[in-house]
């Protein structure tokens, strides 16, 4: 979710113009969260994402050869 369409319980304004600290404090902390869509996976959740990857573009390379 984006903080451009949250309200500030605390002033009732938009997060996104950051008024008060509450504001201010969850649009820095939902910033950061966007950072990496990867971020919170596991280790072996990646590899084993990475493997099917390979298999896939294995499998098409086989396909059209």
């Amino acid at each position: 979710m984006t903080y451009d369409r949250l309200v500030c319980a605390n002033c009732a304004a938009p997060v996104s113009e950051g008024r008060c600290p509450v504001c201010r404090a969850n649009r820095e902390r939902l910033q950061q969260e966007q950072g990496n869509p990867f971020e919170g996976l596991n280790p072996m959740t990646l590899i084993t994402l990475l493997a099917l990857l390979i298999a896939a573009v294995a499998l098409l390379a086989h396909q059209t050869a």
